[in-house]
């Protein structure tokens, strides 16, 4: 028998019954070895028995099997199989244990779920496999529900799910369902689907693979244009896992690209936020698409792609919304809002939306220092594209910037130190701004960057 640390205060003499007392008043109640895990040396909550016969909790020996080690951690025997059982005999034991002592204090286990196994998730895949041949789509589609919930039970269950292929098959059954004749009849198995794959992210690259081919990317667009909130929100997480990977990256962002709709519905995703989530996975693709052409690839019709998509953007009113959002957002939104004004800014007609807003020099001199390397490094960039070529003699844009401080910013940013783009970037502001400093009573930088901290 050994000591446990459950005590509780004259516990014994209410209850009337005896048990060891410390002399302060206290109970120490006496847990069984057999229901304590070797390991933990904690009472077992899911006992399972190894092929080597000792049994463990579930949870601490599965940590000593995913760590990689393969042997018993009592006997030091080599194991025949990584899949514990269940005892149940032990559990229901621990269990009455539990009850006869709650006087004590002590709470009865709850009876586990048996978590599945690599066997049960290959049979369920089978079927799913089979069911997309045979275009069976309710069988399809509960087999995709069953997945779904088992996925949601345990993190433990999702790990095995993920980890015997499941994105895969699902990714693939995506794409035969999106790229059947009778469409309209498989969207709600195709709905189902998006929504098993969402649970399971990130995505490999087989089922990357899958989804990047010209049927399920017209499926997601369709679902991000239309549907409820869930259905646009899993597409648009979907679209973001896409064009976040190198691999798949180009050829989804041409297929993005030649289908009308698509920059209107990711717009409507910020212009109308569902959760922050969709809105920052929105602001993600559209950065992707107005800036990794050119950034990426040179030719003059990928620039004229990318130009086309800004153009979009900005009559749809993109200016005006994204220097809303930066007023008051956390920083990774931030980051996503400050990357797209600063592909925007590139055309003329955002330059000039930019130019002739309000916030536009309060709201990037306030980013700078204050958020994040990153924003202050696209904020920089902006205030460089909307600075460069002024040319009124009264200023413009510089004056304004030296109305809210930029100056000072800009100076304490190069003393600070940033990278080398960016620092280039500084010098020739301040070049800039410093012609025209004379006409502006600018802010004593002492009092409003006493409280600054270096972020480099």
């Amino acid at each position: 028998m050994m000591i446990s640390s459950w005590r509780k205060r004259r516990a014994a003499k209410r209850a009337g019954k005896e048990q060891q007392s410390n002399g302060n008043g206290e109970v120490e109640l006496t847990i069984p070895r057999d229901f304590r895990c070797p390991i933990s040396l904690d009472l077992m909550n899911d006992p399972v028995t190894l092929s080597s016969g000792i049994t463990y909790d579930r949870e601490s020996i599965e940590k000593w099997i995913e760590a990689g080690s393969f042997t018993c951690p009592l006997t030091n025997q080599v194991l025949r199989s990584l899949e514990p059982i269940p005892n149940h005999v032990i559990r229901r034991k621990i269990q009455d244990w539990c009850v006869e002592n709650r006087s004590y204090g002590i709470e009865r286990i709850p009876t586990p779920r048996v978590p599945i196994s690599s066997v049960e998730v290959s049979d369920i895949l089978s079927k799913i496999e089979f069911a997309c041949k045979k275009q069976d789509i309710e069988g399809c589609r509960a087999l995709v529900a069953k997945l779904k919930s088992l996925a949601k039970d345990s993190e433990r269950n999702k790990r095995c799910i993920a980890t015997n292929g499941a994105c895969g098959t699902l990714s693939e059954a995506f794409a035969t369902f999106s790229a059947s004749a009778s469409f309209d009849d498989n969207i709600g198995v195709l709905e189902e689907i998006l929504s098993a794959l969402i649970t399971m992210f990130p995505l490999d690259g087989v089922a990357k693979g899958y989804l990047v081919s010209a049927p399920a990317i017209h499926c997601l667009i369709w679902f991000l244009s239309s549907g409820d909130l869930s259905r646009r929100r899993n597409a648009v997480l979907a679209l973001k896992e896409l064009v976040s990977s190198m691999e798949d990256q180009r050829k989804t962002l041409n297929l993005l690209s030649d289908i009308e709709g698509t920059i209107e519905a990711l717009f409507k995703l910020i212009k109308n936020p569902i959760c922050s989530t969709s809105t920052k996975a929105s602001l993600t693709i559209i950065y992707h698409m107005i800036t990794s052409y050119s950034y990426s690839y040179s030719s003059s019709t990928s620039s004229s792609t990318s130009q086309k998509q800004v153009t979009k953007l900005v009559n749809l009113g993109i200016v005006p919304i994204l220097l809303e959002t930066l007023v008051d957002t956390e920083r990774s939104t931030c980051e996503k809002a400050l990357g797209v004004l600063d592909g925007i800014v590139e055309n003329v007609q955002g330059k000039e939306l930019a130019y002739n807003n309000a916030l536009t020099m309060p709201v990037l001199v306030k980013k700078i220092l204050r958020v994040s390397n990153t924003a202050t490094e696209f904020s920089v960039s902006i205030l460089y594209n909307l600075c460069k070529n002024e040319q009124r003699e009264d200023g413009g844009v510089l004056v304004e910037a030296l109305r809210v401080g930029a100056f000072q910013k800009l100076l304490l940013l190069l003393q600070l130190g940033c990278v080398e783009k960016t620092k280039e970037r500084v010098s020739e502001l301040l070049k800039m701004l410093n012609l025209h400093r004379n006409k502006v009573d600018c802010v004593d930088p002492v009092d409003q960057f006493k409280d600054l901290k270096r972020p480099f």
